[in-house]
């Protein structure tokens, strides 16, 4: 059964705020056991509506959903299944919200717009800074999507654009979960715009889509923190989707999160990142509270393989275990890396510590080019680490055991 929201008083002017509208016709779905929400004929602007089991919010493409400039409008929900208290930031809001539901889905060929340029500022000239904007941080705005507990989501070919200085999806502990055909389009010199953070989940598939955004594209990590149990992320799927970022195309891991493994990645076009892969455990200064988490590190079994990098500004693998008591890592081992084939201004970079070598890490039939930093640097600002620029021209495998290179090379230009 189809909802319109235009049946429930929503207005499409881009101007009046729609989230009763909206909402309601959410509640009159999930009350018959599911259905469509259909979104369509105009620009919608919108607070936090939440989604509810066997629903499936359907954008069309004449339809956008309009994510409100006031941060009011965004308020905290995620208390059940996760304490938002003790999460990134604080904060739990979002504009579209699920909590411990199934069978729910985003799908259609519209768009979601975040309203990005309402929850970022100009970074006054002379302020040394790697990114031309900055967050407002008085409140903290929200994140685009945020499914927390759920299991069962799809989300189909709908596209997000102009986020607000937040991430674009936000996948807490949820199972079985299916990103098709996405499109995440975001301004390059926002901050904190990531793309796909998955966290704590299991059964994550992200295929055929196209990620563009000033922070991280995909980010995979176990922060268990907000949670009342902690939990692995396992069984994560990307292939055949193109990445941009200022930041890292793919990075896993952060202080102190739990385990991750048994990850793929391949069939993957990178262009114009700072990092490729990034694996970085810094030390937990680095970290806002809440941002760490609560366990010891353990990544293994992650497997990369037909990846094409162009244009990368720093290490098109950067794996860096920092020396840092506080950040506590049982182990990074059996990473593989086949078909990857990287052209930038660094080569790869990968640094364990005497206590916690980085181990049993696979090239076959690579291919590490670093272009003339004179000639290809823009100069323009990006994000990320350079960690060699004493000695650019070196490859860094330190504190490493058993690092196997088949059919690779590494060339300087």
């Amino acid at each position: 059964m189809d909802f319109h929201i235009q049946n429930f008083g929503a207005v499409g002017d881009g101007k009046t705020l729609n989230t009763s509208a909206i909402q309601s016709a959410i509640d009159a779905c999930a009350e018959v056991g599911g259905g469509r929400v259909i979104v369509s004929g105009g620009s919608y602007m919108t607070g936090t509506i939440i989604l509810k089991s066997n629903v499936d919010l359907h954008i069309e493409a004449d339809g956008v959903l309009y994510g409100s400039p006031n941060c009011d409008d965004y308020p905290e929900f995620a208390k059940k299944h996760m304490d938002y208290t003790r999460g990134p930031r604080h904060r739990g809001a979002a504009m579209i919200f699920a909590e411990e539901c199934e069978n729910i889905s985003i799908t259609g060929k519209g768009k979601i717009d975040g309203h990005g340029d309402a929850f970022i500022e100009k970074i006054p000239d002379g302020t040394k800074s790697w990114m031309p904007y900055r967050r407002i941080n008085a409140p903290t705005p929200p994140r685009v999507v945020l499914f927390t507990g759920c299991q069962n989501i799809l989300v189909e070919n709908v596209t997000i654009t102009n986020q607000p200085a937040g991430w674009s999806y936000w996948i807490h502990d949820c199972d079985h979960v299916n990103f098709s055909r996405v499109k995440i389009i975001a301004n390059l010199d926002y901050p904190n715009n990531d793309g796909i953070h998955v966290n704590c989940s299991r059964n994550v598939t992200i295929s055929d889509s196209i990620i563009s955004c000033g922070d991280d594209c995909i980010i995979v990590r176990a922060n268990s923190r907000s949670l009342k149990e902690n939990k692995v992320c396992e069984k994560v799927t990307v292939t055949n989707c193109t990445l941009t970022s200022h930041s890292s195309g793919i990075r896993i891991g952060w202080v102190n999160d739990g385990t991750i493994r048994n990850c793929t990645f391949s069939n993957i076009v990178m262009t114009d990142t700072t990092v490729g892969i990034g694996i970085l455990l810094p030390p937990k200064k680095w970290a806002s509270t809440g941002d760490y988490g609560c366990e010891k590190t353990l990544i293994e079994n992650l497997s990369f393989s037909n990846i094409v990098m162009d244009r990368n500004y720093s290490p098109p693998i950067y794996i860096h275990l920092y020396d840092d008591e506080e950040t506590e890592c049982e182990g990074i081992r059996d990473l593989y890396f086949d078909n990857i084939h990287s052209c930038g201004l660094e080569l790869p970079y990968i640094c364990g510590r005497k206590s916690t070598p980085i181990k049993n890490i696979y090239f076959t039939n690579c291919t590490f080019k670093e272009l003339n930093r004179e000639i290809y640097d823009d100069g323009k600002p990006h994000g990320g680490v350079k960690c060699r620029d004493k000695d650019p021209h070196a490859i860094i495998f330190s504190n490493t055991e058993n690092i196997v290179l088949n059919n690779t090379s590494f060339t300087t230009q």
